[in-house]
């Protein structure tokens, strides 16, 4: 099998730029956006700029039927999970595989009950700066993908091998972990430092990549992410901390997360999967994470008065 036809869902931040990317390689028939009905018609004719090039995606509802997808790429935030998983239902065959960018630990998990394990690849998407200005996307770093697979099945084997073509045909930036549950652990532990404080803090990268209070908050909160993992076999060490601080410093000052985002326009935040997530692991192996649960109340009363 080879990939030629993808559909993403989620047109936000990494949609668009790994949309942008993969429409320039593959061709505009080749790369669409799913939808509901609502959003094709809020969407349709809005001219997108991505850095200063502009984009004619290919929009498509959801309930087109008969044409299923190659590969699926799940770009919403964790909040819209559950429609996305809808959304994509009816492109979905036996030979589909899909990749999920959502933050967090457990995406893959979720998408897979509804859609088939067999088909999920994990995937973690970092390093990018993007700045939004309405419909128009700014980057200087567009990132890469982390992709590996949590168990050795052929068909997995089979499915990450096909990903990997495309990659490699497209020029597509990544990175083939050979212990992908670290690195996705690790990617979670950079979330939950690096969204939660900028949104407290009502910042960008700059907030956190000068020494301060938020910075410290930052590092103390992914320390809390390193006690958990061990609990459950995932080595990471502060040595991870290092190399994720150094990741974000090198990134465009005026950036930020999509998380300071939710916090610019008031809307329901990533907390859940975050601080909340944290705050669950943290009980069932009988650790203290005070640092987690003060973030969590603090964005918690930030979202009270909206």
């Amino acid at each position: 099998m080879t990939i030629e036809k993808v559909s993403i869902v989620g047109m936000g931040s990494l949609g668009l730029i790994f949309g942008s990317f993969l429409m320039d390689k593959l061709g505009r028939e080749n790369v669409e956006f799913v939808m509901d009905e609502k959003r094709l018609k809020r969407y349709s004719g809005v001219e997108r700029h991505i850095n200063g090039k502009k984009y004619d995606f290919k929009l498509v509802s959801e309930n087109e039927k008969d044409s299923p997808a190659d590969l699926i790429i799940f770009a919403v935030k964790s909040t819209g999970l559950e429609d996305a998983v809808e959304i994509v239902r009816n492109k979905v065959s036996d030979d589909t595989i899909i990749i999920s960018l959502l933050n967090g630990i457990t995406s893959e998990e979720i998408i897979g009950e509804a859609l088939g394990k067999e088909k999920v690849i994990y995937t973690i998407a970092e390093g990018m700066d993007p700045i939004r200005t309405g419909h128009n996307l700014d980057y200087t770093k567009m990132g890469q993908v982390r992709i590996g697979i949590d168990k050795e099945i052929e068909e997995k084997k089979e499915r990450l091998e096909t990903v990997l073509e495309m990659f490699d045909r497209t020029g597509f930036p990544y990175k083939l972990e050979e212990d992908v549950m670290r690195r996705l652990w690790s990617k979670f532990m950079l979330n939950v430092g690096v969204n939660q404080v900028l949104m407290i803090y009502e910042g960008n990268y700059d907030t956190i990549q000068k020494p301060g209070p938020a910075r410290d908050l930052m590092i103390d909160a992914m320390k809390e992410v390193i006690t958990l993992a061990e609990k459950e076999n995932i080595k990471i060490t502060e040595a991870d901390i290092d190399y994720y601080v150094s990741l974000i410093d090198s990134l465009n000052p005026e950036g930020m997360p999509s998380m300071r985002y939710d916090g610019i326009h008031k809307i329901k935040s990533e907390v859940e999967i975050f601080a909340g997530t944290v705050l669950k692991y943290g009980k069932k192996h009988g650790v203290p994470t005070p640092i987690n649960q003060d973030i969590y109340d603090r964005i918690k009363e930030i979202e009270s008065k909206y």
